[in-house]
């Protein structure tokens, strides 16, 4: 969950999370001796009064300034196709989950269990504890395994809404009449926080998403108490 203050991404709980920091980093570092490079020539030129013709026409450093460019383009673009067909690739589902967004609300159904379907809408502020979240916390939390591949189904009842979770890396628009794909692993127990991202009407602010990460064991014991 993101915090007051923070300055960075959220800490990943994924696989492709962690990579997605990664190449953030990454891209980041780049930039940063690209600015670099920049501003010593900006300053270099505006400090130096003598003009060399070597500086102001010559074929190597026309080739090196055409080279250089496409050199770094490679370097960027190589990790992020990477990193797209690894968020694309569904592996193997131990678990299918299919949310349905409401105005302003979520619906959840497990489809590998009969009659394991609920409701999910923002807890109100007048009947939060010291323990939950503002705007964030939710009545019905979804219960999934860590460490198994989930397949996860979008879709929307009404208008577009967006299912979003940030530490996980997955945000995937729920289109009504239409079925969006995506999937995840979760790498450490826990308790994640995501919203509706995709602005769908008056109490888009208030339909949050909370995922409750835990070993297979206690979501097969949780799977059991739901579906007595």
């Amino acid at each position: 969950m993101t915090t007051w203050l923070n300055m960075s991404l959220q800490d990943g709980a994924s696989p492709i999370m962690e990579q997605l920091v990664f190449f953030h980093d990454h891209v980041l570092t780049i930039m940063l001796m690209i600015t670099t490079t920049v501003l010593y020539m900006m300053i270099t030129l505006i400090r130096n009064k003598q003009t060399s013709r070597f500086m102001l026409e010559g074929q190597m450093i026309e080739t090196t300034w055409t080279i250089a460019p496409a050199i770094i383009l490679v370097f960027i673009a190589m990790p992020s196709l990477r990193l797209l067909y690894l968020m694309d690739e569904v592996h193997n589902p131990s678990l299918t989950l299919k949310a349905v967004g409401h105005q302003w609300y979520w619906s959840y159904e497990y489809s590998d269990f009969t009659k394991l379907e609920f409701d999910s809408y923002m807890i109100p502020q007048e009947e939060q504890q010291e323990s939950t979240f503002r705007l964030l916390d939710t009545d019905n939390r979804i219960v999934l395994p860590m460490n198994s591949p989930i397949r996860m189904i979008v879709t929307a009842a009404d208008v577009l809404h967006s299912w979003t979770i940030p530490s996980l890396g997955v945000k995937t628009d729920a289109t009504p009449g239409r079925l969006n794909q995506t999937s995840f692993s979760i790498s450490r127990p826990g308790i994640l926080y995501g919203q509706c991202s995709e602005i769908c009407g008056a109490n888009h602010s208030f339909m949050p998403i909370t995922i409750e990460s835990v070993p297979a064991k206690y979501f097969i014991n949780w799977v059991s108490k739901m579906s007595e």
